[in-house]
């Protein structure tokens, strides 16, 4: 695993707050960019799940997450509507990533790889885990790419 460090630039985006299981993800983000095109906004760059933490529940019911697509121009901050989807500002932040080729479901080594980079080099998390989606629902498994991004700071 190649750990890179990089500031991620603020942005504005939409999104959704998730509570529940995973397997959701798939619809939800249709529904965030269905919300988009709705509403004459344009989307930009690879989309984004945010982890807010760790399901006790063998489900994940408990799960507590957020979509992110960035948002070309500057669109104002727009609280969650009906549809739960909104608009807001992300500051930007220095992470720490690195990139896991295979099915969503083995991405848990590389987490652990981050986790022992950030130890041995005086790093403490600063933010939830995030996860941006290189490519697309019609990529084979074992060839997806997900970029695992740990928000960071100097401990």
């Amino acid at each position: 695993m190649m750990a890179s460090i990089m500031n991620m630039k603020a942005m504005t985006v939409a999104y959704l707050p998730m509570t529940g299981s995973y397997d959701q993800m798939p619809a939800a983000f249709d529904r965030l960019y269905a919300w988009i095109e709705e509403h004459d906004l344009k989307a930009t760059g690879a989309p984004i799940a945010a982890f807010f933490n760790i399901p006790s529940e063998p489900d994940g019911s408990d799960a507590r997450w957020e979509l992110l697509v960035a948002l070309s121009g500057d669109p104002a901050d727009i609280e969650p509507d009906e549809t739960g989807v909104g608009v807001k500002r992300v500051e930007g932040m220095k992470v720490v990533s690195a990139i896991h080729i295979g099915p969503y479901d083995s991405v848990l080594p590389t987490y652990q790889a981050l986790w022992a980079w950030m130890e041995d080099h005086s790093y403490d998390l600063d933010g939830p885990p995030m996860e941006r989606y290189l490519s697309g629902p019609e990529v084979p498994a074992e060839r997806v790419r997900t970029e695992v991004l740990m928000p960071i700071r100097r401990v």
